[in-house]
């Protein structure tokens, strides 16, 4: 899970730790067979890593 991780972030073009908590999110979510909910105040972070995925929508 940590490669897939790393490749988000790669793929998105981000990195640091600021980022990590969020593309190990994102690794999980894209293992789990759908449909995913993710509930987050950062959705900015995981639309970049999710891009090509289903839509991450911030719900106010």
């Amino acid at each position: 899970m940590i490669s897939q991780a790393r490749g988000l972030l790669t793929a998105a073009g981000l990195h640091g730790h600021k980022y990590a908590i969020d593309a190990d999110l994102a690794a999980v979510a894209c293992r789990l067979p759908g449909p995913v909910v993710l509930y987050t105040s950062d959705a900015a972070d995981l639309s970049r890593l999710l891009e090509g995925f289903p839509v991450v929508i911030k719900k106010v």
